[in-house]
């Protein structure tokens, strides 16, 4: 098939990249010349594992193009997705600017029948308001098409994700179009994963709908983890012994210091205030989000308690990226911590395998390590902000060689307080004694 992709951020780079993969000739647009001529020369803006390859590889076999014309995508493709940005506003409402931009230039430029897929994650209603956009700005009247197909890449694993998924999601209101959708994902249907064909509004809904239960469960654990301190009980085993209901599962019970990245943020958000314009109650998504942002600022009073004045530590932190395996710096924990500890008057000194370059358009005054152990040297305390694999099984005995004093705080709980205590560390994790 040809496909048009218009933004190439995360979702659009990578999903336009796995199609190209699948053998569709797609052309990825953006208004962004710097990152179109970066695309071209070969450089992917975005750090995520495997995508550089995959890029190259479709590229070079021309089956993956990259330009800054939108009338020229609208024009040779068949099926047109929107994948650019909605961050959230003010208010917290999703910003639909970019989208309707996209729908505008749709509707300029189209010369036949087109099947418009909307891949952004957006409030229920936006079809509609799309189909009015396009409509609008046609020059000349032409049929298409519109259909909702949220996106569900987890940053790390998105190309994972796209072509081996839990489950696809197509929003239709015609056959014709659905038809177009389930050819476009049958490779991916081999994999023996379910396509689910909805009508739109649900399709809308889904994507938002399944962010919030996830940092749902994010916020009841970590609520829950406060009590664990207060008790004396492990949220880990609690965890542990709460999964085992095949009703609930394991996944998503872990606590720590909140959620951060792109999606889950600006989604509850973005929920929460669509159920207030329905004259829903959102209560629940208001908690989530409040014990979220409490969280970030869990470890400052395990950090006072060992140093009632801060002024003139150093502390090291390892970890800056919201989660292992992405660069991405958005809404991250360890931006709080680090403002919190600076406020006091702590200088930080921070390692993180990927996201320094990002970090550093986030931060100030912090110096960066260049490993773990060199970070940590002669430093009064270690923070522990994102759980890499690379922390998990280094030499204790040597971090608490080089640590000034042997003060360990473990906003993941990687390490097992037991161990710890027994290796002389004054170690706090989240949630457990």
């Amino acid at each position: 098939m040809r496909i048009a992709m218009f933004g190439t951020g995360y979702v659009g780079l990578i999903s336009g990249t796995c199609l190209a993969n699948l053998g569709n000739d797609v052309t990825c647009m953006d208004v962004d010349e710097k990152k179109i001529s970066m695309l071209k020369s070969g450089k992917v803006p975005i750090f995520e594992p495997g995508l550089k390859d995959l890029v190259e590889i479709n590229a070079r076999e021309k089956r993956l193009i990259f330009t800054t014309d939108a009338k020229e995508a609208v024009e040779k493709s068949d099926v047109l997705f929107i994948t650019v940005g909605t961050p959230p506003d003010k208010q917290g409402k999703a910003d639909l600017k970019y989208v309707y931009e996209v729908a505008k230039n749709i509707g300029r430029y189209m010369n036949g029948y087109k099947v418009v897929v909307d891949k952004s994650t957006v409030p229920v209603g936006t079809a509609d308001k799309i189909r009015e956009m396009i409509k609008k700005n046609q020059r000349k009247e032409y049929e298409f098409d519109l259909v909702a197909n949220p996106e569900f890449l987890r940053e790390g694993e998105a190309i994972k994700d796209f072509m081996n998924p839990d489950r696809v999601i197509i929003g239709v209101d015609n056959g014709r179009a659905k038809d177009i959708l389930l050819k476009l994902y049958q490779g991916i249907e081999r994999t023996g994963k379910p396509i689910l064909v909805t009508d739109i509004k649900s399709a809308e809904l889904i994507k938002y709908a399944s962010n919030a239960m996830l940092a749902l469960r994010i916020s009841f654990m970590n609520q829950l983890s406060e009590l664990c301190e207060k008790i004396g009980a492990d949220i880990k085993m609690v965890a542990k012994g709460i999964g085992l209901d095949s009703r609930i599962g394991p996944r998503f019970l872990q606590a720590g210091i909140g959620y951060g990245g792109s999606c889950f943020p600006k989604d509850v958000k973005a929920l929460a205030q669509t159920l207030k314009e329905h004259g829903c109650h959102s209560e629940l998504l208001d908690a989530v989000e409040a014990i979220n942002e409490r969280q970030k600022r869990h470890l400052l009073p395990k950090i006072k308690k060992i140093f009632p004045n801060l002024e003139g530590k150093k502390i090291a932190v390892w970890g800056l990226a919201f989660k292992p395996k992405t660069d991405d710096m958005r809404e991250a924990p360890s931006i709080t911590i680090i403002n919190e500890l600076q406020k006091l008057g702590v200088q930080i000194k921070a390692f993180d395998p990927v996201a320094v370059e990002e970090a550093k358009k986030h931060l100030n005054n912090v110096e960066y390590g260049i490993n773990p152990y060199e970070t940590i040297k002669d430093c009064d305390a270690l923070v522990v902000c994102t759980e890499w694999d690379e922390f998990r099984a280094l030499d204790l005995q040597a971090i608490k060689t080089l640590l000034k004093e042997p003060n360990i705080i473990d906003g993941r709980n990687i390490y097992e307080p037991t161990e710890m205590k027994e290796l002389g560390f004054n170690y706090f994790g989240v949630g457990r004694q």
